[in-house]
């Protein structure tokens, strides 16, 4: 939904839906948001966030005719498309995801194809008066940065994509934007680490020279290509993890000239003072198919782990004076679960600052964890839940 004002516009990830397959997605389009919507906004056209995987892609891209039936899907139901989760390539619902979720990375032609894909059917399915954002990946899993090589090679690849966007942009007049998003554990990680890779990468000389090579423009041009189609997904549980100061981290965006495409509206898990009667509780969190990256902070010491469990052996072999944070996503209107808290705090404090000076046209809920949340943690079904995030989004924005 429009939030007016300059506030953006405001969904829910439908990543938190089955959407493996354009089957599966179509229905859950079909089954859930118009409810979403019946509650939010229903007497205003209200915005899709979609998950559009490869495997939906390809169906999209092949078939006109369901291109058709979706456009005419949202048109009726007063539905619009403003973004696109293009981060998980292949399944990421009911099997083992784990680290595999950043697969193929960006050193692949596929994920360069599938990007360019996605924005294609943006193009064609998002509404005139919207520039449509393409949520992807943070370029690799740490671990498999083999070094300098393999840096230049994503960055060239994300340079393949703006050529394409502005192609297409120049073909069909829609301007398409890529958001890369930071995440635990990834080549692009935390907020310096974002910083740095656009300042030496992205805006240096030799980052602008080489996107005027690839993209074949003037090297006066180039600059603002970059700027006009590359930004990134903030989202803030990922920052929080990291104990980052959500406040301090989005000023360093916005003094870098980095832009906001998607200001990601997420809590995660927080342990203020971790003990030992309470790992047999955390260890329920543990049980998921999703990476659960942890932060754990002893005597000022942040050591980050890539899994829950990990962590949580880590404390009991040193049971000593613990903070913790862990990447799994809970409901962002909760302060409290069960006998632990959220980081909803941080985006309390980046709505604070997105409404007294707007840092993104496109705000997302992404809490795509309500199926493996422990039973006893859930209270309704999705609908209940899915509606009472918006609202506490929607409220504070503008009350």
């Amino acid at each position: 939904m429009d939030l007016k004002n300059g506030l953006g516009h405001l969904s829910y990830s439908t990543l938190v839906h089955a959407g493996d397959t354009w089957a599966e997605m179509n229905a859950s389009l079909r089954e859930f948001v118009p409810q979403v919507k019946k509650r939010i906004s229903p007497d205003e056209p209200f915005a899709v966030s979609l998950r559009i995987s490869a495997a939906s892609a390809r169906t999209l891209t092949e078939s006109a005719a369901e291109r058709a039936s979706l456009a005419e899907f949202l048109r009726q139901e007063d539905l619009y498309v403003y973004t696109v989760n293009a981060f998980p390539y292949g399944p990421f619902k009911g099997d083992i995801v784990m680290e595999r979720v950043y697969e193929p990375d960006w050193t692949t032609d596929a994920r360069v194809d599938y990007t360019n894909s996605v924005a294609d059917i943006l193009a064609e399915i998002s509404p005139a008066h919207i520039n449509p954002s393409i949520q992807t990946a943070p370029l690799a899993f740490k671990p498999n940065v083999a070094g300098e090589e393999y840096v230049k090679t994503f960055t060239r690849n994300v340079f393949r994509v703006v050529k394409h966007l502005l192609e297409l942009e120049q073909r069909t007049g829609r301007r398409v934007k890529l958001a890369i998003e930071p995440e635990p554990a990834c080549y692009l990680e935390t907020t310096d680490e974002t910083v740095t890779f656009f300042k030496e990468r992205i805006y240096s000389l030799a980052g602008i020279r080489e996107l005027a090579e690839v993209a074949g423009i003037p090297l006066s041009e180039a600059e603002g290509v970059i700027r006009r189609y590359l930004g990134i997904v903030f989202d803030i549980g990922h920052q929080s993890v990291g104990f980052e100061n959500i406040t301090e981290s989005l000023t360093k965006l916005v003094e870098a000239g980095i832009p906001i495409f998607k200001l990601q509206e997420a809590a995660s898990l927080w342990v203020e003072n971790l003990t030992q009667d309470k790992i047999e509780s955390l260890r329920r969190f543990t049980d998921t198919i999703y990476l659960s990256q942890t932060s754990l902070k002893q005597d000022g010491k942040i050591t980050k782990f890539l899994n829950l469990g990990e962590a949580l052996d880590a404390y009991e072999a040193n049971p000593v004076v613990s903070e913790m944070r862990t990447h799994f996503h809970v409901p962002v209107f909760l302060e409290e679960l069960g006998p632990f808290r959220t980081t909803r705090f941080g985006v309390q404090e980046a709505l604070k600052m997105h409404r007294e000076t707007p840092l993104s046209d496109h705000l997302e809920i992404e809490t795509y964890t309500w199926d493996v949340l422990p039973p006893e943690l859930k209270t309704g079904d999705i609908i209940d839940y899915v509606s009472r995030e918006l609202e506490f989004v929607r409220s504070e924005l503008i009350g």
